[in-house]
């Protein structure tokens, strides 16, 4: 069975896209830590981030950078944390983390609510920042 990750880049499940490209699909977590939190996937679903084929991780970091810089241009943030945890989703994945101080990137905290509006504004700012 596909994993959640692998329908939403299918369009099977809606989500709040900022970037793809043939390889590499990212979208805002559902969830977020932050304003403009964003997952950046492969297209091919690898259970584990270090399972995927050498250029495959390489070709993810250089995407993942290049989706960083547009949270960067679009949400006030002194750096874009990166994280990776993979065990809510079988699907290799990172997490891009608009950062004010250290303790922004933690988990545990409680998450951001947003509404359908917000996310929609926050997708489009990114999107439009990324080169």
């Amino acid at each position: 069975m596909a994993s959640i990750f692998t329908r939403i880049i299918n369009g099977e499940i809606p989500c709040y896209k900022v970037a793809e490209d043939d390889r590499y699909y990212a979208f805002l977590d559902i969830s977020p830590m932050a304003k403009g939190h964003t997952l950046v996937v492969p297209k091919v679903e690898v259970d584990y981030l270090f399972d995927l084929d050498p250029q495959v991780l390489a070709g993810m970091a250089i995407f993942a950078q290049k989706v960083a810089k547009g949270i960067e241009a679009a949400i006030p943030c002194k750096r874009v944390g990166v994280a990776v945890l993979g065990m809510e989703v079988p699907h290799a994945h990172i997490h891009l983390v608009p950062l004010n101080k250290e303790s922004d990137l933690d988990f545990r905290r409680e998450k951001l609510k947003l509404s359908p509006e917000e996310f929609q504004e926050i997708a489009k700012s990114i999107a439009e920042s990324i080169k």
